[in-house]
């Protein structure tokens, strides 16, 4: 008896909320679809807060959600690029960047170098990889330290910067490993702000969902913070073009148990707040030395 009043409170709740955010010419769709699945929304809606596929008491979020075949870190770098210093910048990173990649003497790897197209402008984005995790984050920059070339480049680099931060990333155990591939593409680097201590719903939701964007080859890496901005995830997409993205986008909710994911991942609220803070999309064009094409 319990449990039918709470799924009744439950459909009743999730209409609410459905109606008040809809515009009033969607709501006869919303309707329809709601009234449609109302059965296997409760149930599913019920399990998703009492059944967790991994139980984060047991260990860290990074224990939990990370390869454990590898000890890869990854560095994700922002800097936001005077405009009439754009030109230039990329000019020194195609320079430099791609001498610290091929050094064997780095335990490291770019794994692609971008300019912002849609999203913040004049900004580039990097991102490396530490293969070794801390350790060898470390040791890179006691070399770089060292390197001339490096302490130079940085210097002419900051009189070109109006501002810059990174953070550093480990990779989902359920996502694509990020290698070189060949374009021309363009990528869209997903970012979401998650609410803290939602980390692991994320996780299990996104290892079933990932599956459903795998057609078109255009999943390339997906990654969660562990210093800098904390809850934040970011999925990095190649698609050949605009249209191509959303082609493929599109292609996605035809597929059995997308939207439910979706769902649960985007518009589902826990006890009154958003499993998403803040989500943010970026367009990016590759340099021309970036791994990623």
């Amino acid at each position: 008896m319990a449990a039918r009043v709470l799924r009744a409170r439950g459909a009743a709740w999730a209409g609410g909320l459905l109606q008040r955010a809809a515009p009033c010419s969607l709501l006869p769709r919303l309707r329809t679809w709601t009234s449609s699945s109302n059965r296997s929304r409760e149930d599913s809606w019920l399990k998703s807060l009492f059944v967790r596929k991994v139980d984060p008491r047991k260990d860290a979020h990074s224990n939990l959600l990370a390869k454990k075949e590898t000890s890869n870190l990854y560095k994700l770098q922002f800097h936001n690029v005077k405009p009439e210093c754009l030109e230039a910048y990329n000019k020194i990173c195609q320079e430099v960047l791609p001498k610290i990649h091929e050094d064997k003497h780095y335990p490291c790897t770019l794994v692609g170098t971008w300019n912002t197209w849609y999203g913040e402008q004049d900004q580039a984005v990097h991102l490396w990889r530490y293969e070794g995790g801390y350790p060898a984050l470390t040791e890179v920059m006691n070399k770089l330290r060292e390197n001339k070339e490096f302490l130079e480049f940085r210097k002419a680099r900051s009189d070109m910067l109006l501002s810059r931060k990174n953070q550093l990333l480990l990779e989902f155990s359920f996502w694509n490993e990020p290698v070189p591939r060949s374009g021309p593409n363009i990528y869209e680097l997903r970012s979401y702000q998650l609410r803290p201590g939602t980390m692991i719903e994320w996780g299990n939701y996104w290892a079933r969902a990932i599956r459903f964007r795998q057609d078109g080859n255009e999943a390339v890496g997906g990654f969660f913070s562990q210093i800098g901005q904390l809850y934040m995830v970011h999925h990095l997409w190649a698609y050949r073009d605009l249209q191509t993205r959303e082609d493929i986008r599109n292609a996605a909710w035809h597929k059995h148990g997308w939207e439910e994911l979706v769902y649960y991942t985007v518009t589902l609220i826990l006890f009154s707040v958003p499993l998403i803070q803040e989500m943010e999309s970026r367009i990016m064009i590759p340099l021309k030395t970036s791994p990623l094409q």
